[in-house]
């Protein structure tokens, strides 16, 4: 049973740590998509290690609950807590140094409260590529993206978090520090503990510092958009780039002719190099060895696309600022979105053959419940969509609040029976936690609350995110 985080606590708190509480700003407290609003005691921000553990300690202790905050950009509401005793908010904001670089052996050592543009920052610095890429790399902390296992536009090549991560140290429930920085690709010393923080969004203990793999930088990029005539042709498509450039494909995202409408609909300064735009089309950017010329692969690529009847009509970029452009296309859908306002945002995973059966299907299915605008995008290398579901002209989602709990089951229904996954990359969170019961394997559950219950005796440790408290 917890117990709210009272003056007392803190002032007993303060007093052993000076300068370590400050109050709650509303960032703090924020969901990106104004779901739910949290709440907090103060927010803790440590300057070391030892003063995380002193913290967690304290709280495990007295059986206060944790909330981790990093940069407060999940979607799934992982680091808001709305109801129950107020918990002690807990940011490593202070924590952001570089503890090391090692471009020899493609390593950088990072606090986890490092943002991640400053990590590929860092990374650059000494010539090296960190590839963890996404829309809010600005803001969002390393060491959520590790407690997420977030994944992002680089995921096809370079994997998810998880396969950037080489080493961890964190503190766990009860105060005690997990030490494993270490910089090894082989190391079968037992159980990895890294691999259960990672993905555990702050269930398990405070992720502090991380070795990160770097990867040298391509020597050459090239982007294109690509009309194709469906999703399956999409598929061939990539299939063909694999067999011609294995291991160089660095991104391949799925666009649907909605996200278009969406952004002539709400941000029309953003330039389409398509008139009229295509019912679909594929984001592609290969990096490239010094021994292979850009253009030329993918003037190649594009030519027997077209050949084959999978490439209806495309864009290459020249230039850097050409590339870009492409680029934005992509990755200012989701602010279309947001200013459109979804009924229900699905972040859904399934085999790469099964997603040209799954888009028709869902919109039938979706058809039976009324009539909506459907927004499908997304990293199809690793077969990850952006699956959302949008009022029609003239309607908002406030009038469909009735129908979102439907909506939502319709799709991840599909989805779990073809073997999908309902959270596939942005975790589960206070959101989906009634769909991990629903879909989530049972034994896998009862291992989870095993270790839950083996590690969080007391339940401190983000409560009520990933499993029900």
């Amino acid at each position: 049973m917890l117990n709210p985080c009272t003056d007392t606590f803190l002032s007993n708190l303060s007093a052993a740590h000076p300068g370590l509480l400050r109050g709650i700003a509303p960032p703090d407290v924020a969901d990106p998509r104004g779901r739910w609003e949290g709440q907090g005691a103060a927010v803790a921000c440590p300057r070391s290690t030892a003063e995380v553990a002193a913290v967690v300690r304290a709280c495990h202790e007295a059986a206060v609950g944790i909330v981790p905050l990093g940069g407060g950009t999940g979607l799934v509401g992982g680091q808001v807590m709305p109801q129950g005793p107020a918990p002690l908010l807990l940011s490593l904001e202070r924590m952001a140094g570089l503890r090391g670089a090692y471009p020899a052996e493609n390593v950088l050592v990072v606090e986890a409260g490092m943002i991640l543009a400053n990590v590929q920052a860092e990374a650059a610095k000494v010539d090296r590529l960190f590839p963890l890429a996404l829309a809010s790399q600005g803001s969002a902390r390393i060491g959520g993206n590790l407690a997420s296992n977030a994944g992002g536009l680089n995921v096809l090549r370079y994997g998810n978090t998880r396969d950037l991560c080489l080493g961890l140290e964190a503190v766990l429930p009860d105060g005690s520090i997990l030490n494993g920085l270490k910089r090894l690709r082989k190391d079968n010393t037992g159980y990895d503990l890294r691999h259960l923080l990672i993905g555990s969004e702050g269930t398990l203990g405070i992720i502090t510092a991380a070795s990160l793999r770097l990867f040298p930088n391509p020597a050459a990029q090239v982007v294109a958009l690509l009309a194709v005539p469906s999703p399956r042709a999409a598929l061939d498509l990539l299939a063909l780039a694999e067999g011609r450039l294995s291991g160089m494909i660095s991104a391949f995202e799925l666009i649907h002719r909605m996200g278009y409408d969406f952004l002539a609909e709400t941000m029309p300064e953003v330039t389409v190099p398509f008139s009229p735009v295509p019912e679909w089309s594929v984001l592609i950017e290969l990096g490239l060895p010094r021994e292979i010329a850009p253009e030329e692969a993918m003037a190649s690529l594009y030519a027997e696309g077209e050949e084959r009847g999978l490439v209806l009509d495309g864009v290459v970029a020249a230039s850097d600022a050409q590339a870009a452009a492409l680029w934005r296309i992509r990755e200012s859908i989701p602010e279309a979105n947001r200013r459109i306002g979804s009924v229900s945002s699905h972040d859904i995973s399934l085999p790469l053959s099964a997603i040209p059966d799954f888009i028709p299907r869902a919109g039938v299915a979706l058809a039976a419940l009324g009539a909506w605008r459907i927004n499908c995008f997304g990293h199809l290398g690793d077969g990850n969509l952006h699956y959302n579901v949008f009022p029609v002209q003239g309607r908002h989602r406030r009038d469909h609040e009735n129908q979102r709990d439907a909506v939502k089951a319709c799709v991840h229904d599909i989805v779990h029976e073809m073997g999908g996954s309902v959270s596939a990359e942005h975790g589960i969170g206070r959101l989906k936690v009634g769909d991990l019961e629903r879909y989530g394997d049972p034994t896998k559950l009862a291992a989870m609350r095993a270790i839950k219950a083996a590690l969080d005796p007391r339940g401190i440790m983000n409560p009520g995110a990933v499993l029900r408290a």
